[in-house]
């Protein structure tokens, strides 16, 4: 039942040590303008302005059913307004006392790891947030971390030297954060006052709802408005198509729309939940998706971007929606009091249109539990790290008594959807599971798909690599990829 909320015109933040009382901002205003332009914290660099280069990295901290929680943003498409109530820390206050550098800073210049110096303070923020979480990472964490941060002057390997070696310069209990954490989060939980808040500038409305049900509300108030959850889509709307934001409605802060329960027969995840925050469930629950999920964009990316956000933007290259649709998922709309549901699969109705009426919002994505079959995710780009996807498919074949009884087989990238290749997957039932027969409903899938050319990829490429793909399920599946490795094939 909505209950009706106080409303505060002012959003309320720590920028380092600092409480910041803002009620001028506008639903574009980006945390990069405002560290850079006007608190002259001039450390945090604009480089792509859409979070590709990670010169722009800061940390963030909130609050979180598990206490509080700093993880690595990018500030050039980070909007303002969304730090409410979080505790914003740029490279200006890692440093030691009397300016001396701090031990992320000291471990980058002892391994030589910086040259032009533009990269540098985006990759200390990014170890160093590493270095708070695993004191002494291994190539492949440092190398995840930095997923998100390009350095065209050293190199990776100095840098990667200097994150393993970060703890013969200090500890990560003796760094300022760590001890004053106690005090941050009790500062954070005094800003919390249950209010909805409401902000603007030169006629630019932000809304942050006060939970779900307000948010239901604001926007049956709000029809029009633009729903702006980790802002990893909606920030390059004003960073390259300069779009004006207003009204926008931000629910990156909904705690009820970040709960993840695992029950006996599906897992349920709130439309606000980050990629981050679903990577354990992700892990343990579909294994098949661990290394997929780590392409989805890069580290600073996965914080701030949401499942939901993914695909209620209907986008045909989305990352989630076709390895959601082969496992079968459900989304829950809402509007108002009312809510529906429906096969993920049904959502998207053609380009630039979803199955969604005015004043409703995606509320949560329901994954049934794997039991059975044969599973693949697969994602082609042209970078393998932080790179929007060519095809991104979506396998799910069922076997017994070796006869395919089903099959879902989803791509994105080959059309103005994510859809299922329904002519590739009648030709698997009821076929033998061969070699032979996965390659036969790959040949079908021109009879599925009439992919487009465009910057990432030719029609012709995209048809080859997806029907490759098959081949590569089979080989995987099948074990023969095991065996003719051992076989040294």
């Amino acid at each position: 039942m909505m209950q009706a909320v106080g409303i505060r015109n002012e959003i309320r933040f720590y920028l380092n040590d600092r409480e910041m009382r803002l009620t001028d901002v506008g639903a574009d205003d980006t945390l990069l303008d405002f560290l850079r332009i006007d608190q002259r914290l001039t450390g945090t660099k604009e480089g792509c302005a859409e979070g590709d280069c990670g010169a722009c990295t800061v940390m963030v901290g909130r609050l979180t059913p598990n206490g509080l929680k700093y993880e690595t943003v990018n500030a050039c498409i980070r909007f303002l307004a969304s730090l409410e109530g979080c505790h914003v820390v740029t490279i200006e206050y890692l440093g030691g006392p009397n300016g001396r550098l701090g031990p992320v800073q000291e471990a980058m210049v002892e391994h030589h790891g910086s040259q032009c110096g533009f990269c540098t303070p985006g990759i200390v923020m990014s170890l160093y947030a590493l270095w708070m979480a695993h004191e002494r990472p291994t190539v492949q964490q440092v190398e995840t971390a930095l997923q998100g941060n390009l350095c065209r002057c050293t190199g990776y390997a100095p840098i990667i030297r200097a994150a393993q070696a970060v703890t013969d310069f200090g500890t990560p209990s003796s760094e300022h954060l760590t001890s004053e954490r106690d005090a941050v989060t009790a500062k954070l939980q005094a800003l919390r006052d249950g209010a909805r808040v409401e902000v603007a500038r030169d006629g630019s409305r932000a809304i942050l709802p006060a939970n779900a049900d307000d948010l239901a509300e604001v926007l049956q108030e709000n029809p029009q408005a633009t729903i702006v959850a980790g802002s990893t889509d909606v920030g390059l709307w004003v960073t390259k198509f300069l779009k004006r934001l207003s009204p926008a409605v931000f629910v990156g802060n909904l705690e009820d729309l970040k709960r993840i329960e695992v029950g006996a027969d599906a897992i349920t995840m709130g439309a606000g939940v980050t990629y981050s925050e679903a990577q354990h469930v992700i892990a343990e629950h579909y294994p098949h998706l661990s290394e997929y999920w780590d392409r989805i964009a890069g580290w600073q990316v996965r914080n701030m971007g949401t499942i939901g956000g993914n695909i209620a933007n209907g986008s045909p290259i989305g990352d989630t929606p076709p390895v959601l649709i082969a496992l079968g998922a459900s989304i829950t709309l809402r509007k108002g009091n009312s809510r529906r549901e429906m096969p993920i699969q049904d959502f998207f109705v053609a380009y630039g249109k979803q199955d969604l009426a005015e004043s409703e919002f995606v509320e949560s994505i329901s994954v049934p539990r794997i039991s059975h079959g044969h599973h693949a995710a697969y994602k082609i780009s042209k970078r393998r790290e932080e790179d929007i996807s060519s095809v991104a498919v979506g396998m799910k074949v069922d076997v017994k008594d070796g006869v395919i009884i089903s099959a879902v087989l989803a791509f994105g990238g080959m059309a103005a959807t994510p859809k299922r290749a329904g002519n590739a997957e009648a030709a698997l039932i009821g076929k033998p599971w061969s070699e032979q027969t996965m390659l036969a409903a790959a040949a079908k899938l021109p009879e599925d798909f009439q992919p487009l050319n465009d910057m990432r990829a030719t029609a012709e490429y995209r048809m080859k690599v997806a029907q490759n793909l098959f081949r590569r399920f089979w080989l995987e599946q099948s074990g023969a990829e095991a065996r003719l490795t051992a076989e040294g094939v």
